[in-house]
């Protein structure tokens, strides 16, 4: 398939500044349009759909988790297409049908009440939209709207990379209250119409004229300049590693291992928020008030971590962040105490902060650019696996236990696990700190 011209409508190097600053615009607002397909977008929604659907809170969490194993086994592929297609079409591709599969959502009930109603019948089409908007908003428009990023700065790579996970950690804290406030103004159904079109029409046109691939197909090259410089970089020059051997290298897997357990446990946390509020005596507006103080947390901490990492190797950034999520953990456990609540602001906050930068770097560092779609596309894989797992794991947790406690001690034993495992492994990037 041919792509499409870098030049139509208009040509990057006629704009007066470098071009990649509206690629990192566009970057930032892929990841936040990816929000329909997030935890936290659609966790607000679900004592709307509990409601609507007539599911209980474990059979909605199981349709999340069968929805979410369900796509996660295609975004290795997806990732091998962008490698293939590029950006430009996979951003506004994916951003089309993800729009699509919100409004498919948005009257899955009505569907369901057509089809005769009946739990199972519910249960197929809300796993069938999981399976869509996880799919194609955290799976698929995720990874390339943070994969293009990537190939159009080199020397302020983490730089620019932490500035925008500083976007992404306020908007991703406050959507749960924008999305509670819409619900409440305008009603569930509405708000996944309001969803719908903003992200299948406005953000796929607005990709579909803006992104470009790459600065070398625009006669640019990465940080500024022309691509014909006598210092110019490209692709196919940078050493890189192909997916077979990264699956062969222990650094890949703690790197997903790190990543996918902040995923699960993360993403538990966010769909259960108000139930283990309430189990520790706690209010829904206390809940829902956690990720204001979370979000400055990590805020600070992405400011700070991606200020410097650019000069630096990323272990100890590895360390720090399964430091904070363990923090995070023990505040959890004692959520029911003020400075359990803090632990658990601070650890999952500051975590989050140091969790963008090291996704944001991690595989394009230790296995170069040439198959980083493909790489970063199995490692989505299994995040999306991992977060599926969690809201199960704990609702599980919940129904047999009585508790929540039971689901916590076996994240912190992972991470703790997590942790023993980075500190003895050796990690040698092939793109040093030093060069970007």
């Amino acid at each position: 398939m041919p792509q499409l011209s870098a030049h139509w409508p208009f040509s990057p190097k006629s704009t007066p500044f470098f071009y990649g600053w509206v690629i990192w615009l566009l970057s930032t607002l892929g990841v936040l349009f990816s929000i329909p397909g997030q935890t936290m977008g659609m966790a607000v929604f679900t004592d709307a759909f509990i409601d609507g659907l007539g599911l209980t809170r474990t059979e909605l969490s199981m349709a999340y988790l069968l929805g979410t194993v369900g796509s996660s086994l295609f975004l290795t592929r997806a990732g091998r297409w962008y490698d293939i297609y590029g950006a430009r079409l996979m951003i506004t591709v994916s951003s089309l049908l993800l729009g699509i599969m919100v409004a498919f959502i948005s009257i899955s009930d009505l569907l369901a009440d057509g089809l005769g109603g009946g739990v199972v019948v519910s249960f197929c089409l809300i796993m069938v939209g999981y399976f869509g908007v996880r799919f194609l908003g955290q799976g698929v428009l995720t990874s390339c709207a943070r994969n293009v990023l990537l190939l159009w700065f080199i020397k302020r790579r983490g730089l620019v990379s932490g500035v925008r996970g500083v976007f992404l950690s306020l908007g991703f804290s406050l959507a749960p209250l924008l999305l509670g406030w819409m619900i409440l103004t305008f009603g569930w159904r509405e708000s996944l119409w309001i969803m719908a079109l903003i992200v299948g029409i406005g953000f796929a046109l607005t990709s579909f004229v803006f992104v470009r691939d790459t600065p070398a197909s625009c006669g640019l090259r990465p940080d500024g300049g022309l691509s014909d410089d006598a210092d110019a970089v490209e692709v196919k020059d940078i050493p890189s590693v192909a997916l077979r051997e990264a699956r062969r290298s222990p650094v890949f897997w703690i790197y997903c291992g790190s990543l996918g357990m902040h995923a699960m446990f993360g993403t538990a946390l966010t769909f259960h928020i108000v139930s283990i509020f309430a189990e520790a005596g706690r209010n829904s507006t206390e809940a829902f008030g956690y990720f204001l103080p979370a979000a400055v947390f990590s805020t600070v901490m992405s400011l700070v971590a991606s200020s410097v990492v650019d000069r630096h190797p990323l272990k100890p950034y590895l360390l720090l962040m399964l430091v904070f999520f363990i923090t995070g953990a023990v505040g959890l456990l004692n959520l029911q105490q003020d400075w359990g609540f803090w632990l658990l602001a601070v650890g999952f906050g500051a975590g989050g902060g140091l969790w963008g930068v090291t996704s944001n770097l991690a595989f394009i560092r230790f296995f170069g650019p040439l198959h980083l779609g493909e790489i970063t596309g199995l490692n989505a894989s299994l995040t999306v696996f991992a977060s599926a797992i969690g809201p199960a794991a704990f609702s599980l947790g919940l129904d047999y236990f009585g508790s929540y406690n039971a689901a916590v001690w076996v994240s912190l034993g992972l991470l703790i696990i997590l942790l023993m495992a980075a500190l003895w492994v050796r990690q040698e990037e092939v793109i040093h700190a030093e060069h970007g």
